[in-house]
């Protein structure tokens, strides 16, 4: 018996549904795209911006040598607008994605987002940057002088300038770049080897992407040792302090030691992951991370996320309180300039917090500065600039990191920031890191009174080995 045709209602109904479904899907693709295209776009006029502006360097150098460097998502179709006399620049590609980035002195380049250009000057207009340093004739790292043929101190001299300069070698050009940009190595408070890709040279402000975290660390150490901040702090923020959130457990130490159970995905090689989204989409960093939900109970598990360092950013910028022009003058009153470091800055999202999970600059002898105040236990040349025992407190074991991360320092180089067929390279077991995105590295060795600065852009993940380059090295210093 054959079928009975269907109603003309349920074949309308069908074809609404198809209909209905379809648009779904093409504006899911749509919108996706879209954030896609503007996360590019960001990136583009954010590294730019700050490439010219911040770092003093060439406009073809910086789009050739940075932004299309390995990139796969056709950037070379972008279109570029560089506005030199107002320092702005405009990104977008074929009308879409439009993204700009805008300089301010002393706080390098801000990404236009949920705002305006000139409300961003605005928020500057009563901040004065640190006046320009000139170059002082004093041995560094008290003045900027380096005598590398001085006393070595029993380094062999010749085995340490042929591990220097292989670092700048390119064993793989076809395959994978490491653009090792500069490498500067202390040996007892002195520089004993330095050298600098073409370009860049020992004044040139580079991204140390993560390694900001750890800069971090030291600016909540000057906090705690004001008695301003308290590592048992919680109740961090308004919105998790509602009745049954559990999000109002959460500490200072357990965002500085990554165990605050949030849900905050990382990954750089997921382009709408949490962390881009919050880099390049998000206008407020803090807000975006504090929406984030637990994924696990407070302190049981361990995560890397930028969202918890977006979050101390607030919680600092809370504790320093006053006006907007005393919090973005703090890090250079309480940490760089008492350090030296005159080439450091920290650039701020639109809301006016510090993005230090990845946006720090500085020049690589002043990370090597940085990494000496941690080397000499938090003092600088006789003064106590972090808490006694704030070191080694930060440097004690996070268990539910396995042991390789401490408080915003590594205490290992984790898996994720090796080549995947890297050799286990035994290092002095006293070694700690500051480590960060494209191959970002200061390396701290006590036993060996040692400070090791290494920045480049290395995209691929097997285009540099940190383990494979401290340990040839090391064979050139003297053990105690």
């Amino acid at each position: 018996m054959p079928d009975k045709p269907k109603s003309n209602f349920t074949k309308i109904a069908a074809i609404v549904a198809m209909v209905v479904i379809g648009s779904a899907i093409v504006g899911y693709v749509v919108w996706h795209s879209g954030r896609v295209i503007s996360v590019a776009s960001a990136y583009y006029a954010k590294t730019l911006c700050s490439g010219m502006f911040v770092a003093g360097r060439d406009e073809q150098e910086v789009v050739f040598d940075d932004v299309l460097a390995d990139m796969t998502v056709g950037l070379r179709h972008w279109h570029r607008e560089v506005d030199a006399d107002r320092k702005l620049v405009n990104i977008t590609v074929l009308g879409f994605g439009e993204r700009d980035a805008v300089y301010r002195p002393g706080l390098g380049c801000t990404l236009v987002t949920d705002t305006t250009v000139d409300a961003l000057r605005k928020q500057a207009a009563n901040y004065s940057p640190p006046a320009a340093a000139g170059r002082s004739s004093e041995p560094w790292p008290e003045g900027d002088r380096v005598d590398l043929t001085s006393e070595s101190g029993g380094i062999d001299a010749q085995k340490l300038k042929a591990t220097v300069d292989a670092a700048f070698l390119e064993p793989r050009p076809k395959r994978a770049l490491r653009r090792t940009r500069a490498i500067v190595v202390v040996h007892k408070g002195r520089i004993v080897a330095e050298r600098y890709a073409k370009g860049f040279g020992s004044d040139t402000p580079q991204i140390g992407w993560s390694i900001g975290k750890s800069v971090l660390n030291a600016l909540i150490g000057t906090l705690v040792a004001d008695r301003r901040l308290a590592l048992d702090k919680n109740e961090l923020f308004a919105e998790w302090k509602g009745e049954g959130d559990q999000r109002a457990a959460i500490t200072v130490d357990n965002l500085l030691r990554m165990v605050s159970g949030l849900d905050f995905d990382e990954p750089h090689t997921r382009m709408l992951s949490d962390v881009r989204t919050m880099l390049f989409l998000k206008g407020d960093s803090a807000a975006y991370a504090k929406s984030e939900q637990l994924a696990n109970p407070v302190g049981t598990s361990w995560f890397y996320a930028g969202g918890s360092t977006a979050l101390l950013s607030q919680v600092v910028r809370d504790a320093i309180g006053g006006s907007q022009a005393e919090y973005f003058s703090y890090p250079y009153r309480a940490l760089f300039a008492p350090l030296g470091m005159t080439t450091a800055l920290i650039e701020p999202d639109a809301a006016g917090t510090f993005l230090a999970p990845a946006f720090v600059y500085a020049s690589a002898r002043d990370w090597a500065r940085f990494g000496l105040l941690y080397l000499n236990n938090g003092v600088w040349q006789g003064k106590r600039i972090l808490p006694e025992g704030w070191v080694q407190g930060s440097l004690k074991p996070t268990p539910q990191s396995g042991g390789q991360y401490g408080a915003h320092l590594w205490l290992d180089i984790p898996a994720f920031l090796r080549p995947p067929t890297s050799d286990e390279y035994k290092l002095p077991e006293d070694a700690f890191f500051m480590l960060g995105h494209d191959g970002q590295m200061i390396a701290v060795i006590p036993s060996r009174e040692l400070v090791i600065v290494r920045l480049g852009l290395s995209r691929r993940r097997n285009a540099w080995d940190h383990g494979a380059f401290l340990h040839q090295l090391l064979q050139a210093i003297p053990q105690k």
